[in-house]
């Protein structure tokens, strides 16, 4: 079997690592060390901002975190770099068939 007729669907199963990113921040270590119970962390993304998806630490989507079934989930609600080509105009469609501007 050649690579070109199989393409990349060997890759497939190979296994990657998806993290789901609620937000960062940056402390001072002494500030760390003093972390223990009921310690408040305030992260840099609001509350209603999306959550970015990584794959090995890569950003392939922005979701949304669920419940399912007593566990947390993740809906995914856009692509990383996938934009929706919006329908064109028929005016602008009329216009680029003809050749005029």
């Amino acid at each position: 079997m050649t690579m070109q007729t199989r393409g990349l669907d060997f890759l497939r199963d190979v296994d990657v690592r998806l993290s789901v990113e609620l937000g960062r921040t940056q402390m001072k270590l002494k500030d760390v060390l003093a972390l223990g119970p009921e310690s408040l962390v305030v992260l840099d993304r609001m509350t209603d901002e999306l959550l970015d998806v990584l794959v090995n630490g890569k950003p392939i989507a922005k979701g949304e975190v669920v419940s399912h079934n007593g566990r947390f989930g993740l809906r995914i609600v856009e692509m990383v770099g996938v934009e929706e080509t919006p329908a064109r105009a028929p005016s602008a469609l009329a216009e680029t068939e003809t050749g005029e501007a």
